[in-house]
């Protein structure tokens, strides 16, 4: 994992947003347990604290469950967490710009349907 220090999101945002996407590819897989906080600050070059705060978001949201004295581990429903928060914050917020830049552009509903379904294709093609 790279961090972006340049970027809007804090650090421990991105370290939460980058544990999820190991959970979401089966990188990390339910009941296996997660990065320690010093692991992250050793593997990241950051300070212990900002880990913790980037896992407590992941326990905050039942995604992570802490085990006393052993450490973190990924939630039987994680997936189904991240998937469901993803979908509802991340994508609508996408999709919410994409058509207020497509109606600046005077692009027409089908249009934007058409490129949608196109990009859609190309991603096939590269997988």
């Amino acid at each position: 994992m790279i961090l972006n220090s340049d970027s809007m999101k804090p650090i421990y945002v991105q370290i939460a947003e980058w544990l999820e996407t190991e959970i979401l590819s089966e990188s990390i897989k339910k009941d296996e347990k997660v990065y320690s906080q010093y692991q992250l600050a050793e593997m990241l070059n950051i300070n212990p604290a900002t880990a913790a705060k980037g896992l407590n978001i992941l326990a905050d949201e039942n995604i992570v469950y802490k085990k006393r004295g052993l450490g973190m581990f990924v939630s039987e429903d994680a997936k189904k967490i991240i998937t469901a928060k993803r979908r509802n914050q991340t994508l609508k917020l996408l999709v919410a710009e994409l058509v207020r830049e497509a109606e600046h552009l005077q692009v027409t509903k089908e249009e934007l349907i058409e490129m949608i379904q196109e990009a859609k294709r190309d991603m096939k093609g590269d997988s």
